[in-house]
């Protein structure tokens, strides 16, 4: 039996396979709201075999956005569309989840097609917050060093958020961390540079997303996951680190974190990162042994055999795949049959198989 297409239980909740769809920006929302393309987006990576399907950076608020495109949370509106979306994953035997985001000083810029740059107010862009007023960009606006208030209004945020979440019918709820935004910006010294209980040690600067977790936690029921997808590193000197990410982790296991969705980079735009096939998978290794919490790899993971590796190898619990499934919504179909793993396919498709 190929490790990748084994079952896989987490409390209440059992996928069908090891294989998961990593939360890809689509920059097609209109002030939050989900439409067609995100129904059959989603629906797709459902009909082709995924496990689970977590989407992509849901903006807790608008200010959190990291583009005018970006889905949201922050209206008791946008559930009826997203909720529609989860009934037809859930249709096709797959576990529906929600990446809750908040882009910090990276939000307000424009569409990844066009460019992606900051965006000005008069350009349709909007206030920044940040740990400490420091830009991503040295030619961006500085950001709004965020106040304890501020801080207390993205806890209430995501709580707010996950409490729709879980309306909408999502069963995984993730919370970004990583790619410096908000959460990572607080965690990394190289862009918080805080005096005060959120800033400065480590302890302090993890304090935030710990302050969420728990927050969290107390919302979701025992059937509903917490995932967290943290930046392991940041790829630069005096930065962020596995070492601190390590001792991060064994605090959100402590606080009933399900996951560690295992990704990094991000925080600065001068990172030297050794791209190359599975190069963040040694991250959910160590993650997954000395924290002694499950993890999913995730980076240039491109095949079937590569995925089976990790698996069989005991690196990770999941394998979350990126790119790979924009280019083919059926890869866990196509995996299963390079893998000579006969799977379900559905009736409709099924005279396809042979």
């Amino acid at each position: 039996m190929s490790f990748l297409f084994e079952p896989f239980s987490l409390n209440s909740i059992t996928f069908r396979n090891r294989l998961v769809m990593s939360p890809m920006c689509q920059y097609t929302a209109q002030d939050g709201f989900a439409n067609n393309w995100h129904l059959v987006h989603y629906g797709s990576r459902a009909v082709g075999g995924a496990a689970l399907i977590i989407q992509e950076a849901t903006a807790i608020s608008p200010e959190g956005r990291i583009s005018p495109g970006d889905l949201g949370i922050y209206k008791v509106e946008h559930i009826q569309k997203l909720s529609e979306i989860v009934e037809f994953i859930k249709q096709q035997g797959t576990i529906a989840g929600i990446q809750l985001a908040h882009a910090g000083r990276k939000a307000g810029c424009n569409l990844a097609w066009k460019g992606g740059k900051q965006l000005s107010t008069e350009e349709g862009g909007w206030t920044r917050y940040a740990p400490s007023s420091i830009a991503f960009q040295p030619d961006e606006e500085l950001p709004v060093e965020m106040t304890v208030s501020d801080i207390q209004k993205v806890i209430s945020d995501f709580c707010i958020a996950a409490e729709r979440a879980k309306k909408a019918g999502y069963q995984v709820i993730e919370i970004h961390a990583a790619h410096g935004y908000l959460l990572h910006e607080f965690l990394s010294p190289l862009s918080n540079h805080r005096t005060d209980s959120y800033g400065g040690s480590f302890e302090n600067r993890v304090r935030l997303l710990l302050e969420v977790a728990t927050a969290m936690r107390k919302v979701l029921n025992d059937g509903e996951l917490l995932f967290v997808r943290i930046s392991a590193t940041d790829w630069a000197e005096g930065g962020w680190d596995v070492n601190e990410a390590i001792d991060l982790c064994k605090q959100l296991k402590m606080i009933g974190a399900d996951l560690i969705d295992c990704s990094s980079g991000g925080l600065i735009p001068t990172a030297r990162i050794p791209l190359g096939p599975g190069y963040q998978v040694d991250f959910a290794d160590r993650i997954r042994i000395e924290a002694n919490v499950p993890t999913g790899a995730v980076g240039l993971i491109t095949n079937a055999a590569q995925a089976e590796a990790i698996l069989m190898e005991g690196k990770a619990d999941l394998v979350i795949l990126g790119r790979v499934l924009l280019r083919d919504p059926y890869f866990p179909m196509n995996a299963a049959g390079k893998l000579e793993h006969d799977i379900d396919w559905p009736l409709q498709y099924s005279r396809a198989k042979q």
